[in-house]
């Protein structure tokens, strides 16, 4: 079955770095469309940024030249490596695919605070 897995979050200061990853199976990863999703305390999901099979990335506003989504199609994974973090980009962060249905990992927390 389709399994998303996320680590790599934790407790930094603003201006601090972390590097999500999420391994993937029970598909073939390599042609598919990965996206990171956050949420806020409070507030709903957040799309933040996606990478395509062909690895063509995109990213909302206001994590663009603050954060950069990569793949490793060879160890089923996608990355999420983050500089310049804010108070504001703390949240849980999701991991998803979107098959013949959307498949969530069970996310990862990252806490931007001083």
């Amino acid at each position: 079955q389709v399994q998303l897995v996320e680590s790599g979050g934790g407790s930094v200061q603003p201006g601090g770095s972390l590097r999500l990853s999420c391994v993937a199976s029970g598909f073939t990863f390599s042609t598919a469309q990965m996206s990171w999703v956050r949420q806020a305390p409070g507030k709903g999901l957040e799309w933040v940024s996606t990478i395509d099979s062909g690895g063509s990335t995109y990213y909302i506003g206001s994590v663009k030249g603050r954060f950069t989504i990569s793949r490793d199609n060879a160890k089923n994974k996608v990355y999420l490596q983050m500089v310049s973090l804010k108070p504001e980009d703390t949240a849980v962060y999701y991991c998803n695919v979107d098959l013949t249905r959307v498949y969530w990992g069970q996310g990862t927390q990252v806490t931007v605070s001083s």
